[in-house]
């Protein structure tokens, strides 16, 4: 008789996950319908993959871990939008305004953000790999731990951003402003700050090994510990920058 009833308990176990998981797709689904509809702005998780929301207000909206790989954002209004742990691979934002939002440890490889505006964002250990952001407004934005290698940047506006411990490498930043921002331990491995503004940053420990300098402007800034050896730095402005152990181009420690 044991038997038979631990039989039955184990049954009405599995019926009981498998019911509690069909009403949680369920409901998951009307959730998603009901973001889409614009009843309710919160759906996390939810799979919007490829969803166009082309010029849509979106401010503050719920879409924490959500799938939006190939979706289209295009001069889209998301400020102060939870995009935390989404997935926006291949996702169009050019021209979207995205200022505050919380994108820490959002996927964003090959993404479109050209002319978006990113003011007061956190991107925290974001993947921007390969991301297309020229022109871009990042002002005060928080790249720390991000990852930005081949991003192409031309022309963006980072000044006072937080890129600690960023990775640069290979990165397109030409003309870019990063003015007062801090890239303490970043890495810039053969990346293109050419004609690029860094008045005033601090690049302390950053790796810059190979990187193009180029008619860049890195007057006051702080290149403590930095590495520029085998950089270009033809033409590189230099007035009042601080140096500690800043290794050089050509290998020589720079002291003052």
């Amino acid at each position: 008789m044991s038997k038979h009833i631990k039989a039955s308990r184990r049954m009405t176990a599995a019926c009981l996950i498998v019911l509690a998981a069909l009403c949680s797709t369920r409901a998951h689904a009307d959730q998603r319908e009901d973001f889409l509809a614009a009843r309710t702005r919160e759906c996390p998780r939810c799979d919007l993959a490829g969803v166009n929301f082309k010029r849509r207000d979106l401010s503050g909206v719920d879409l924490t871990g959500a799938n939006l790989r190939d979706a289209n954002f295009h001069d889209a209004r998301l400020v102060g939008a939870r995009l935390a742990g989404a997935d926006l691979t291949g996702a169009n934002l050019n021209k979207a305004n995205l200022s505050r939002a919380e994108l820490a440890g959002a996927v964003l490889r090959d993404v479109m953000l050209y002319a978006a505006i990113l003011d007061g964002a956190k991107l925290a250990g974001a993947d921007l790999t390969d991301a297309l952001m020229g022109v871009a407004r990042l002002t005060r934005a928080d790249f720390t731990r991000a990852t930005l290698r081949k991003a192409r940047l031309a022309d963006t506006i980072l000044t006072g951003a937080d890129l600690s411990a960023a990775a640069l490498d290979l990165a397109f930043l030409r003309g870019a402003r990063f003015d007062g921002a801090s890239l303490r331990e970043a890495r810039l491995m053969g990346a293109e700050p050419v004609e690029a503004s860094f008045v005033g940053a601090d690049l302390t420990d950053a790796n810059a090994l190979g990187a193009n300098f180029r008619g860049a402007d890195l007057s006051k800034a702080v290149l403590a510990g930095a590495n520029f050896r085998r950089a270009n730095m033809y033409e590189t402005r230099l007035e009042g920058a601080l140096f500690r152990a800043t290794a050089m181009p050509d290998g020589t420690i720079r002291d003052q």
